[in-house]
């Protein structure tokens, strides 16, 4: 994708943190957007806030991805209204904090279903059209996660594993039919993350990237024809891990150092 300008962007729980960061900063790149998250009132909000700071038009669909169904209803939606799409963003997404056996099981299979299931049906439902144009793009959401084993984050970190391994394959394939897909994995940024991951939790003042920061460097990263970005070197050293050290040593230092940042934030493991 060589320009966000005059393309339509479709931006998944865009209603705040990293999705909201994005629909703004593409707004401000000249691309209309498609919005979609569960909350309709914040989306209408965002909505026209953007309209009238860019020009740009936007469309919102409030729904939830997590729903069976939902990603072929959004792709639905898309096409009645008749717009289409350039940029995918695949944004929706969560993650929980604590022990595995502390989180029932549906709340497990909507993490997944999210995470997982919505990318995929999404990124199959949009992709024909998506070559169809050409200078097309897919920007799915990662996670340092992506890199390492996460105890007391396994289910989370897992989701984010198969992200990055979803993206760097469907990029491979379809390199050269006119669509770019990469991921982007942040490391802690600041948004309402941490309070849905554990209603305990407690961050410190300015211990996170701010979400403007972390869109930046994605939507820079896309436009440059960059697959897998990690915003910031702390974030990235995570991810050398692996490469420098064995997969036991990788773990260890993965899951003392969680349980190390659990425990400061108040969540007992």
């Amino acid at each position: 994708m060589k320009s966000y300008a005059g393309k339509t962007s479709l931006v998944t729980g865009a209603s705040s943190g990293i999705g909201k960061a994005l629909a703004a900063d593409l707004a401000s790149r000249g691309s209309n957007l498609i919005l979609t998250a569960r909350s309709g009132d914040r989306l209408e909000s965002l909505a026209a806030e953007l309209r009238a700071a860019h020009g740009v038009k936007v469309e919102v669909i409030a729904l939830d991805l997590s729903l069976e169904g939902a990603a072929g209803r959004l792709h639905t939606e898309v096409a009645a209204r008749g717009l289409s799409v350039d940029l995918l963003v695949n944004n929706a997404g969560f993650g929980k904090w604590g022990p595995f056996l502390g989180d029932d099981l549906p709340t497990l299979a909507e993490m997944m279903n999210l995470n997982m299931r919505a990318v995929v049906e999404l990124c199959h439902a949009f992709l024909p059209s998506l070559v169809a144009r050409g200078d097309s793009a897919i920007l799915n959401i990662g996670s340092t996660a992506s890199f390492i084993p996460v105890p007391w984050s396994a289910v989370y970190g897992a989701t984010k594993a198969f992200i990055l391994s979803f993206s760097e394959a469907l990029n491979y394939e379809f390199r050269d039919k006119g669509v770019h897909v990469a991921v982007l994995c942040p490391g802690n940024t600041a948004s309402n993350f941490a309070a849905v991951a554990n209603a305990k939790a407690k961050k410190p003042e300015g211990s996170d990237a701010s979400a403007e920061s972390v869109a930046k460097v994605g939507l820079d990263a896309l436009l440059q024809g960059r697959c897998a970005v990690i915003p910031g070197l702390s974030n990235q050293s995570v991810a050398i891990l692996p490469r420098v050290l064995t997969r036991q040593r990788t773990l260890a230092i993965a899951g003392e150092t969680w349980k190390k940042r659990l425990a400061q934030r108040g969540v007992v493991v």
